[in-house]
């Protein structure tokens, strides 16, 4: 080959070379995954609440991916386990403030959120937990899924006074979830309207207590019209045991982190007739209204099938919160502060997901509240929970 034709070739291979990086190099940077840093109880007492939030995120993540991704990266949500410990969801959290993350979404409990709330609250990262007990400073850099103690405990109290049930007992756990429970009813039922509720009893029981049947002794002895039995996971084996030990079988609202498969599948035997739950609208399909409530429904819904799964409240309670940060990313872009995605959330109003219409001003750090409670009740036959009210309590003829 002459020299002008070695020349030529040359010329012509690194032309193409220069071509080809021109085309795929932004190709290469977008697909570039954004990572969302997540922890949640994959092990512990709370993994078959973690368990199913990871599930949830994965359905989540291939929905998004599907369709485009945060402007044009797929996303990627990165699970750590906390083994339900809150001395180590600390050492986690650690951890990825020295990296400069912008967001941790989770962790899954109530003690383990409570303890990394400190950390994040002045100066971020932006911390979404999972769980729905707990009280995040209003405009801090913690927000919460699902609703509060109070806005549930509202909607309880108006089932059970419209329902008659008067005479009311507690029996809760002593963790910062079975507190929140108890806190929130005792307030619900001072107000006015409920001056017809009369709480009879109040026991409490360890989240590793073998027995309680003394606890139940008591509250079967008070004679209630009708109980909230607050406990969640293995701990309301506990309860349900003891319950059906002592022949106890009043109706009796439970921690809605019960309300999925697995927790009945080791636990349906012993639960009592008539079971109920502060629920979310995928449990009100019966009253369920809103056009857009129901697309995201279906979106979510089709997203677990493709897994093998079905919607349960505590698969929701991680993807509205998940979905959240994404259609937040896909505003502000990828490259957004903690104080960007922080500011953009409290003062988000119209947003809808599957819990319904968003509204962070009204419900600081929440987005939704007591009109966003349906209270349902457990059918055996059907497996799933049916609407027993309308949203925020009012009972549904014959429920």
């Amino acid at each position: 080959m002459s020299f002008v034709h070695r020349a030529r070739h040359l010329a012509a291979v690194f032309i193409a070379a220069t071509v080809l990086a021109t085309v795929t190099a932004p190709a290469a940077r977008a697909a570039e995954p954004y990572e969302i840093n997540v922890i949640l109880s994959l092990t512990g007492y709370v993994a078959f609440v973690g368990t199913t939030q990871q599930r949830s995120l994965k359905a989540l993540e291939g929905y998004v991916n599907a369709h485009g991704g945060i402007n044009g990266r797929p996303v990627s949500f990165m699970v750590t386990d906390d083994q339900s410990n809150p001395a180590v969801t600390v050492q986690l959290a650690h951890a990825l403030i020295a990296k400069n993350v912008p967001i941790i979404l989770g962790p899954t409990g109530p003690d383990t959120c409570s303890a990394i709330t400190p950390i994040a609250a002045q100066n971020g990262p932006l911390l979404y937990c999972a769980t729905p007990s707990g009280y995040p400073p209003p405009g801090s850099y913690v927000f919460q899924s699902l609703f509060t103690a109070e806005a549930q405990m509202l909607a309880v109290a108006r089932y059970f006074r419209e329902r008659g049930f008067h005479r009311i007992a507690l029996l809760v756990t002593t963790d910062a979830a079975g507190q929140d429970a108890e806190r929130a009813f005792l307030g619900a039922a001072g107000l006015p309207e409920n001056k017809s509720l009369q709480v009879v009893a109040r026991e409490h029981f360890g989240i590793g207590d073998l027995s309680i049947a003394a606890q139940v002794a008591n509250v079967k002895a008070a004679n209630p019209d009708a109980m909230i039995g607050w406990a969640a996971g293995t701990a309301a084996g506990t309860l349900f045991h003891g319950l059906k030990d002592a022949g106890l079988d009043v109706p009796t609202l439970t921690s809605a982190a019960n309300l999925n498969p697995a927790f009945f599948k080791q636990y349906g035997p012993l639960v009592p007739t008539n079971l109920y739950f502060a629920g979310v609208p995928y449990y009100g399909a019966d009253v369920l209204t809103d056009p857009a409530t129901k697309a995201a429904i279906a979106t979510m819904t089709t997203a677990l099938a493709a897994l093998g799964a079905r919607p349960d409240q505590i698969a929701i309670s991680a993807w509205d919160p998940g979905m959240l940060l994404v259609d937040a990313l896909r505003k502000l872009g990828t490259d957004a502060t903690p104080a960007q995605l922080r500011a953009y959330l409290v003062n988000l109003k119209g947003w809808v997901g599957v819990n319904g219409p968003y509204d962070f001003k009204t419900y600081p750090q929440r987005g939704i509240g007591a009109p966003n409670v349906v209270i349902v009740k457990w059918d055996p036959d059907r497996s799933t929970a049916v609407a027993a009210s309308k949203f925020g309590g009012d009972p549904l003829p014959g429920k």
